[in-house]
């Protein structure tokens, strides 16, 4: 029997849940992409560790059929900082807490107060993306790149270090 698209996907693989279940929490924020800014891309998330860890499947739109392009992991800076060096981090990772503080980053469909919370926490993560399907390209051709954020800065030894225990104001 053929899987319809869409919706009708769930009803037909019944109702055991799946590692497909729980990306609601829905963002978008642009990111760079080979060097060019694509902006808002919709990211659909899921916490899967109170460290935490966060899963987020990329979008570049909201059609019930878009294309996956991309995940980002997103993850506390308590785990990434003692693991990654500053080398790789400044090339491949950004700082959640300077991406918010752009006022590019929007949590979507959720109370005010709520996508705050989600917000603050995600300021105390850093954030990898690859990117899995070229733009433009009909399929995807195994080609991943690493995306960054708008503005990312390379950090020096010491503000990397610093920026590990940065915190949102308020919190």
């Amino acid at each position: 029997m053929p899987l319809a698209a869409g919706p009708a996907v769930a009803q037909q693989m019944g109702s055991k849940p799946t590692p497909a279940d729980g990306y609601s929490i829905h963002v978008t924020a642009p990111h760079m992409y080979q060097g060019r800014e694509i902006g808002r891309v919709h990211r659909f998330c899921k916490p899967i560790a109170e460290d935490p860890i966060i899963m987020c499947l990329l979008y570049d739109t909201m059609e019930p059929n878009a294309h996956l392009h991309g995940i980002e992991y997103v993850e506390a800076k308590s785990l990434t900082r003692p693991q990654v060096s500053r080398r790789l981090w400044n090339a491949d990772f950004h700082d959640h807490l300077v991406e918010i503080a752009t006022g590019r980053v929007k949590v979507l469909d959720m109370p005010e107060v709520e996508a705050k919370k989600v917000a603050d926490l995600v300021a105390t993560t850093d954030g990898i993306i690859f990117h899995l399907w070229p733009q433009g390209d009909p399929l995807p051709t195994g080609s991943v790149t690493i995306d960054q954020f708008v503005g990312h800065e390379p950090l020096s030894e010491s503000e990397y270090r610093a920026s590990a225990q940065a915190r949102p104001a308020g919190t």
